[in-house]
Formats: C-alpha cells, sequence, structure tokens
C-alpha cells in the first residue's frame, strides 16, 4: 500500500495494493507495520459503517474524550469524504482536505485525533466504514456543521439530505470557545 501525507499535518491518504482478476480481488486494507512506518500508531478497537442515499451529508464529526483518530474507506457506492483541521494551535486549523472515495478506488483516509471528518454520499446505497482507535463516546463527542462559511468546503451539493443532530451542529469558531477545544493541540 501506498501512504500520501496530505498538507494538513497528521492526515493520510492511503492506496491500497489492489490484486484482482477475473474471480474478483484481494487487498490488505490495514497493516500496523506498515503505517507504523508512516508515523501512523492506528490500533483498531471499533468498526463502524453507515449507509447512506445519494445527497446524505455526515460529518464534520469528531471526539474529544477518548481522543479519537479513524481509518475511513468506502466499501460500496461513492463518497466525497472531507477532513477538517479543528487543532487550536496548528498552522492550518480551519483547512480542510476533500477527495472522492469509492469502492472502484479504494482508497482510505487515517484522520488522527484533532480532525474533524465527515462525507456527502455521492450515489444510493453508499457504505462507508470507520475504523476507530478507541470507543465512541457519546458525552466526549460533537461536530461542526457542514457548510460553515469559515471553512468555505466545496461541497458537491447545495441542499443535502442532513440528520438532526447535523443540522444543529455548532461552527469552527463556536467550538474553538469551548474548554474541550484546548484539548486538540498540535
Amino acid at each position: 500500500m501506498e501512504l500520501f501525507p496530505t498538507k494538513l499535518a497528521g492526515l493520510v491518504c492511503i492506496s491500497p495494493t489492489v490484486l484482482g482478476d477475473s474471480r474478483g480481488f484481494f487487498m490488505e486494507a490495514f497493516n500496523k507495520a506498515a503505517f507504523a512506518k508512516a508515523g501512523i500508531t492506528h490500533d483498531v478497537l471499533q468498526h463502524n459503517q453507515s449507509r447512506s442515499q445519494k445527497g446524505v451529508v455526515r460529518g464534520l464529526h469528531f471526539q474529544w474524550e477518548q481522543p479519537l483518530g479513524k481509518l475511513i474507506r468506502v466499501t460500496r457506492g461513492r463518497a466525497f469524504m472531507v477532513a477538517v483541521d479543528i487543532r487550536k494551535n496548528s498552522p492550518t486549523l480551519g483547512g480542510w482536505e476533500a477527495a472522492e472515495f469509492s469502492e472502484e478506488n479504494k482508497k482510505m483516509l487515517f484522520a488522527p485525533f484533532g480532525f474533524a471528518t465527515g462525507f456527502c454520499a455521492l450515489e444510493d446505497d453508499t457504505d462507508v466504514e470507520y475504523y476507530y482507535n478507541t470507543y465512541y463516546n457519546k458525552e466526549g463527542e460533537s461536530n461542526i456543521i457542514w457548510n460553515d462559511p469559515d471553512i468555505h468546503i466545496e461541497w458537491p451539493i447545495t441542499d443535502p439530505s442532513l440528520s438532526e443532530r447535523d443540522r444543529g451542529a455548532q461552527t469552527l469558531k463556536e467550538w474553538l470557545a469551548t474548554p474541550q477545544s484546548d484539548l486538540f493541540q498540535l
């Protein structure tokens, strides 16, 4: 597999080597030793999966207690995947990276603690898998509004289908005013 650092420190795009023939394909989706060589010390403690219809936006989600890092991949369909740097002292605070991830290109995204992540489903029945380095904690998580005007993400949609939680999300400025945001340091 090839690991490609992004312009946001710690955020890594991963392209696995895919061996395929007329029977199908095989790929290595996680290799702790290969990740460690790239500086990623991600243990997997929880595996989640979502299914979304075209036009659904999920995110931008993050967790401060316990610090949550995610390895994210699309196993069915296509998604516009986004990660936003929300670390207070980061030189790229508010910066974002986005790309199309799909079952065809098999790309993965590693977002360490301090990034808010989300995606827009680009087709019906898009499945996204998340490999967490810790357990989900409802009391220690939050989200940033998908269309925060200070972040300026160039989403491929203007009127997404959102959950109640995502419709009521805070802005990055509101998050940075909370005491919990002090835990997100580079």
